[in-house]
């Protein structure tokens, strides 16, 4: 017998003591990092997924005749929205492909109606994907020491950073070779080989409210032409951004599809909201699908769309509305951080960043004055 989803109510949360101090010292570390890259680059860049491998403009669809548990929220309408796809690494700073981190896929869903979370401009439902089913630390107090590692390191060592990446590859390869799963660790410091974007499955690997319930996300290639690269590397050697020459050349014959999926917790116990290092077994919480969402075949890195979406905008769990709350402790420390890091950028280059629906901060036709 199918069990029931677990009921949303704020008690599904649990709320640490030193959860602000923690927050101001990621702010920190991120300033570390955001600070040295816009000195050395001359230019703001997002604190993590700085490098932006591809820039796709696509629509949502929702699905028809969802059963009760599935339609909540923004998929509670079947219908069709405008979005846009950002695909990334998760490093803080601009590194040469060779160095091989895990990828990542922010989705900005247009024109979302619905009670805004608190401080979200505008009318966007942002999700923000990674390539792996857990986070690396059950806290924000835990991640907080990885974070500090990578302040210290970003921009700096470059050729360390390559001949790392190349043996955790080996390293990655080896677990693979004796049927066992590679160490998250193994992945967050460049042993994750380079693969093919567009042939990846994501996760949000945080839970979320899902109006009623709650769930965890994932997005799942289904074009044919994207299911045939899953499982195949991008040869990166002599080419610092292969991966967006390859997604380039791809996406310009590929109508790229994805199933957006939900994940319900049907067992808090066993399906946890305040540790993302556990991972969901779909055995007892299956994935569903319950939209699509498609970027037809595109120039995938044009000035226009890179100007707009990678420079102009922020991407945030916190920015939708609140019948998709984010839950637990690295989620609320997203909120605080996500918008320090946004703030920054905005302020260096001089302009705030646009939010779809919200009143534009844009200036002469569309740029900043």
């Amino acid at each position: 017998m199918k069990v029931p989803p677990l009921a949303y109510s704020p008690a599904v949360e649990r709320i640490e003591p030193d959860e602000a101090e923690t927050i101001a010292k990621l702010n920190a570390a991120f300033d570390t990092i955001l600070e040295r890259t816009s000195a050395d680059y001359g230019h703001a860049v997002r604190a993590v997924h700085a490098k932006a491998h591809a820039i796709l403009a696509g629509e949502l669809i929702v699905e028809h005749s969802l059963p009760s548990e599935l339609a909540q929220g923004l998929f509670a309408t079947p219908g069709t929205h405008r979005a846009f796809i950002r695909v990334s690494t998760n490093a803080g700073d601009m590194l040469p492909d060779a160095i091989s981190l895990p990828r990542g896929v922010a989705v900005k869903i247009l024109d979302v109606e619905g009670e805004r979370l608190e401080g979200s401009e505008g009318t966007a439902q942002d999700f923000i994907f990674v390539a792996a089913k857990t986070f690396q630390a059950k806290t924000a107090h835990k991640f907080l020491g990885r974070l500090k590692l990578l302040a210290r390191t970003t921009d700096r060592l470059e050729g360390t950073k390559k001949a790392i990446s190349a043996v955790l590859q080996g390293v990655y390869h080896g677990f693979e070779a004796v049927g066992l799963d590679p160490p998250a660790a193994v992945d967050a410091l460049g042993g994750v080989p380079n693969f093919e974007p567009l042939g990846l499955t994501y996760y949000s690997v945080t839970p979320f409210r899902y109006g009623d319930h709650v769930a965890k996300f994932s997005l799942a290639p289904v074009a044919p032409a994207m299911t045939a690269l899953a499982g195949e590397t991008i040869a990166v050697a002599g080419r610092d951004d292969a991966i967006r020459e390859d997604v380039r050349a791809e996406m310009r014959a590929i109508d790229a599809v994805w199933e957006v999926r939900v994940q319900l917790c049907r067992n808090i116990a066993r399906q946890p909201v305040e540790d993302p290092t556990v991972e969901w077994d779909e055995s007892e919480a299956p994935f569903e699908r319950m939209a699509l969402l498609r970027a037809a075949a595109q120039d995938s890195w044009t000035h226009s769309l890179v100007e707009r979406v990678d420079e102009a905008m922020r991407f945030s769990v916190w920015t939708g509305i609140e019948a998709h709350r984010p839950l637990g402790n690295i989620n609320r420390a997203r909120r605080d951080t996500y918008r320090h890091s946004a703030d920054y950028r905005a302020a260096f280059i001089g302009c705030p960043y646009a939010e779809p629906g919200a009143p534009t901060p844009w200036k002469d036709g569309g740029r900043c004055g």
